[in-house]
């Protein structure tokens, strides 16, 4: 049988490991139920794009080889920047595909063109700037730049980001998604990316919080009358 020492000592450990590790599960469990709550199409703003949008059908385009590219077409998509269409090759350049001229950037009048194609009719635009750089943090992250941000006159403050390089939507951003972004954060504890589930503090707490859930097992075993009981009398019979 464990001593009155040990014992006092379990416990005393699993309380101020519940008190350290109480925050962060209270983040994992509200995170969760909000994840589990939710529907994940709304949080990607499904319900302001236009779901029905199809690439316009263009003709009489020139052939991708006749471009003058001299490193060859690795990969090539179709563009509709203002109803011209353009070729994005290879990733790095815009080339209209009618006469072949090249395309360095589009303006604000053809991105309001790609987020007028891209997001519902209702929305009334409040606002148009050029972002050239964003932060670990910014809700526009890893996604191509410079981008022209549309914003959107709602309660929700919904902006709609597209790429100034290859004329493409890119995404929209709305009140809950920024909500779900920031428990996403606190969910992987992954605070200068969001995504990455191998960071060294939630290792730490993962291993905490198994260490927290053994010792409350532990406390319960060393101090349930029920098993005190079972054991005097075990040891009566030996």
């Amino acid at each position: 049988m464990i001593n009155r020492h040990t014992a006092k000592w379990i416990r005393k450990s699993h309380r101020y490991l519940g008190i350290f590790l109480g925050i962060q599960f209270l983040f994992w469990t509200i995170s969760g139920l909000y994840f589990s709550w939710t529907n994940i199409d709304d949080i990607h703003g499904d319900h302001f794009k236009n779901m029905e949008y199809q690439l316009k059908a263009f003709s009489g385009l020139m052939a991708p080889s006749q471009l003058n590219i001299n490193e060859g077409i690795r990969s090539i998509e179709i563009r509709d920047i203002n109803g011209v269409p353009y070729y994005w090759v290879n990733k790095s350049q815009l080339f209209n595909a009618l006469d072949g001229t090249p395309k360095s950037s589009i303006n604000e009048k053809e991105a309001l063109y790609v987020a007028g194609n891209h997001m519902r009719d209702r929305l009334e635009i409040s606002n148009v700037s050029l972002i050239e750089k964003t932060g670990k943090h910014h809700e526009y992250r890893e996604k191509l730049l410079p981008a022209y941000v549309i914003t959107y006159k709602s309660n929700e403050n919904i902006k709609a980001y597209v790429s100034a390089i290859d004329g493409k939507f890119q995404t929209v951003r709305h009140r809950d998604w920024r909500i779900f972004d920031f428990l996403w954060m606190t969910h992987t504890m992954d605070y200068e990316g969001r995504d990455n589930f191998n960071t060294t503090v939630l290792r730490a707490f993962s291993l905490l919080g198994l260490i927290t859930v053994l010792s409350g097992f532990l406390l319960w075993f060393t101090s349930s009358p029920s098993v005190i009981k079972i054991k005097k009398r075990f040891k009566k019979e030996r």
